[in-house]
């Protein structure tokens, strides 16, 4: 019997295309392929057509060569990343123009920047006016050692903290997670120490997926692997160990903690204010009522909780202010 506990799993058809006929159809434009973390298109597409709608602000924090920015202008959606590398920005650039000129009409906008710049008062502008935040879990694949021990894992923790004060009331953050082996060809367990994290962060386990990379024909999976896979799956099998090819990615949904806490509230039956009983007004000096959203940062005031819920209200104006670097949303 499944544990009710557990966020329910759905398997995602997402394989249907090849990566490289993936890349082609979303109109991104060459080198994208070379970032091997990214989130493939067709995963980002469906992920965006299912949490969010027409006008919504999607952001991803470590966009790469922006696949999740261009999947969300072409369904109608405002779209930020950051990435800290500038061969990425470029690349990230190049897409949100080719789906800009490919007629793609809402505003999208790449930052010079790491996740922390999430967390300072030059992003205001983003905070609880985002549907979705949509990005994959970057680790090093050539790292020797543990991957357990990957720093990649660790600084996603951070990443996690930052994302949760930019999602508006019913947004949603998605993770997606490459699987990947240990040397003796054990898979790693990226799923739990990422779930943990989350809830630290003041979220909470929505849904946990499967993204297929492999196609779905008849009643069988076709793989994609690569020719390193096959390569790799061959030695282990040979040595003994069964190694089967990877055919999925990992995908966790979370939402917020206080969207739960109301949606378990409500099905008691007890009532809460409704929006237009929230007044701004008594923010500088009277606590709110506990159906107001927990505050997780130690630096976020009362204030700005209550303006956060003003602003949810009106997700669907697009802006952000200035960061360090100059850049500004288009």
């Amino acid at each position: 019997m499944p544990d009710p506990s557990m966020p329910p799993l759905s398997v995602w058809p997402t394989g249907q295309r090849d990566p490289h006929a993936q890349l082609r159809d979303a109109g991104c434009v060459p080198g994208t392929e070379d970032d091997a973390e990214r989130v493939p298109p067709a995963v980002a597409a469906y992920a965006i057509a299912t949490y969010t709608r027409a006008g919504d602000l999607v952001v991803d924090p470590d966009c790469g060569a922006g696949t999740v920015l261009t999947a969300a202008l072409h369904v109608g959606r405002h779209a930020v990343g950051l990435t800290p590398r500038s061969r990425w920005w470029t690349l990230a650039r190049a897409n949100v123009t080719a789906a800009n000129n490919s007629g793609a009409w809402p505003h999208g906008t790449v930052l010079g920047a790491r996740p922390p710049v999430l967390g300072t008062t030059r992003a205001a502008g983003l905070i609880g006016r985002v549907g979705l935040v949509l990005t994959c879990l970057r680790t090093d694949p050539f790292r020797p050692g543990d991957p357990d021990s990957d720093p990649a894992k660790s600084d996603f923790a951070t990443i996690l903290r930052y994302c949760e004060s930019l999602l508006r009331s019913g947004g949603h953050l998605v993770v997606v997670a490459r699987p990947r082996r240990r040397p003796d060809g054990e898979l790693v367990d990226l799923t739990t120490p990422l779930i943990a994290d989350a809830i630290a962060a003041g979220l909470v386990p929505v849904e946990r997926c499967v993204a297929l990379t492999a196609e779905l024909r008849d009643r069988r999976l076709v793989t994609r692997a690569s020719l390193a896979e096959r390569r790799a799956a061959a030695r282990a099998r040979a040595a003994g160990s069964r190694a089967a090819l990877v055919a999925h990615h990992d995908v966790l949904v979370f939402g917020l903690a206080h969207d739960a806490e109301l949606a378990a509230e409500a099905s008691a039956g007890f009532l809460w204010p409704a929006d237009d009983e929230i007044t701004l007004s008594a923010a500088s000096d009277v606590a709110y009522s506990e159906w107001m959203r927990a505050v997780h940062s130690t630096d976020q005031s009362l204030a700005s909780c209550a303006a956060r819920q003003s602003r949810s209200a009106r997700h669907g104006a697009f802006g952000i202010a200035l960061f360090d670097d100059g850049q500004e949303a288009a």
